[in-house]
């Protein structure tokens, strides 16, 4: 079961989603599973995980609502408050969806030192005690932080989202890699091979730019811990969806078939404990 384990969907406003610019102007639609499901098909995936593009309890219970009605969406990344007195009373709630897999809050976009908050540290384990995995979303200048952070945690899944978002448009290397190959000392900590396009020249990035971010973090994660993630539909704004499939087989081409099966299979279909529907076939 070939996974895409990171994808959006959402009902363009310009209010809510007031980080769509106007370089931005391809995202500001709708954006439905009947948008995606095709495009999968078409690219042999057989199911994605649908990720939190609004910090709002409202939007996780209708990507719920989504998954419940559209087998191929395997599993839902959410928003819940983590500060919030009620969290473990909101968390015992959610507990009856099968498909909510864990929590993402969009920590590149706080100040720093909020990752490191006492109670915000308290919420995250809150999520472990639930069972819940949490996609930890940043900039790679927050790398640092999210080192102290995760020596608080107790051991659970915790994923990088988009390989911690270098600055591939300007080759950036030095910091990042040091710190992604210390994270990936962490057995339970795992990375999405998501998101470079859009840290890339939009116009003009190729395979070529991607291929040593994507081979050190194969290197130092293993392959069991790297998965395969579209970010569609921000990905459109530098990529088909074809041409960054093409991109994991390009950089791993001349490596074992094991490897492909783990990026694009094994990995998410572990981390987020999803299940195939045989009626999908």
């Amino acid at each position: 079961m070939r996974i895409d384990s990171h994808q959006h969907f959402w009902q363009y406003n310009d209010i809510e989603y007031d980080w769509i610019n106007e370089k931005m102007g391809v995202l500001k639609n709708d954006f439905l599973p009947s948008d995606l499901i095709n495009t999968l098909r078409e690219n042999n995936m057989q199911g994605c995980v649908a990720v939190q593009a609004r910090q709002s309890l409202e939007e996780t219970e209708w990507l719920l609502s989504l998954a419940n009605e559209n087998a191929f969406i395997k599993g839902v990344v959410g928003w819940v408050d983590l500060l919030s007195d009620r969290l473990e009373e909101q968390l015992i709630v959610f507990n009856k969806e099968e498909k909510l897999k864990g929590f993402r809050h969009v920590l590149q976009a706080e100040e720093s030192g909020y990752m490191l908050q006492p109670d915000f540290i308290r919420g995250i384990k809150l999520l472990a005690k639930y069972g819940y995995s949490y996609d930890i979303l940043i900039n790679s200048s927050q790398l640092s932080e999210v080192c102290q952070l995760v020596e608080q945690l107790p051991v659970m899944n915790l994923v990088i989202d988009h390989i911690a978002k270098p600055n591939i448009a300007e080759q950036q290397w030095d910091g990042w890699h040091e710190y992604i190959s210390k994270l990936a000392g962490y057995d339970h900590i795992y990375c999405k091979i998501s998101g470079m396009v859009t840290e890339a020249n939009w116009k003009t990035w190729n395979n070529d730019d991607l291929l040593p971010y994507i081979k050190h973090c194969i290197e130092k994660f293993g392959s069991n811990r790297c998965m395969f993630g579209s970010d569609w539909p921000v990905c459109k704004l530098a990529s088909r969806y074809e041409a960054l499939i093409d991109c994991i087989d390009f950089v791993t081409d001349n490596d074992n078939e094991q490897i492909k099966a783990n990026i694009f299979s094994v990995a998410a279909t572990t981390f987020y404990r999803l299940k195939h529907d045989a009626k999908q076939g």
